[in-house]
């Protein structure tokens, strides 16, 4: 593997990431740090959060429409992804380690780990739905 200089850009990324409990684009984080690196390009967050996805140091999490949100935190767990404001939560659920198992069972090959994304529309979004009154008028429906 080739040896990687060390990027005080790739550092503020991660740290960025590591203080978040959202899951942010790529863009959320580029505008994050425009205020310290003002030089930063969005290419730049793209290039480096790639990389740490590749690494294994983040997780990228792939929605609807082909917007990916990132994730520092690397565990096996589940996501929730709402298909009508694009929010993405953790889904408090047990991870079923048995998946990988039964997955590898199935002669595709060696199984390391799973993700599992739930897609849907969120509580927020079905509240807003269901008759949000505004100036007299009912929001229409999904």
């Amino acid at each position: 593997m080739k040896i990687r200089k060390h990027s005080r850009q790739r550092d503020a990324i991660l740290k960025n990431l590591s203080s978040r409990l959202d899951h942010p684009t790529a863009d959320m984080i580029y505008r994050d740090l425009r205020e310290e690196y003002p030089r930063i390009s969005l290419g730049t967050v793209y290039r480096n959060l790639n990389l740490l996805a590749e690494l294994g140091q983040i997780r990228k999490i792939h929605c609807e429409g082909g917007t990916e949100h990132y994730d520092y935190d690397i565990s096996d767990h589940c996501h929730f992804v709402c298909k009508h404001c694009g929010g993405v939560v953790d889904l408090p659920l047990e991870t079923d380690h048995q998946l990988n198992a039964l997955a590898a069972e199935t002669g595709i090959g060696s199984v390391e780990c799973h993700a599992l994304v739930f897609y849907g529309i969120c509580s927020s979004c079905q509240a807003a739905a269901k008759g949000t009154v505004s100036r007299g008028r009912v929001a229409a429906p999904l």
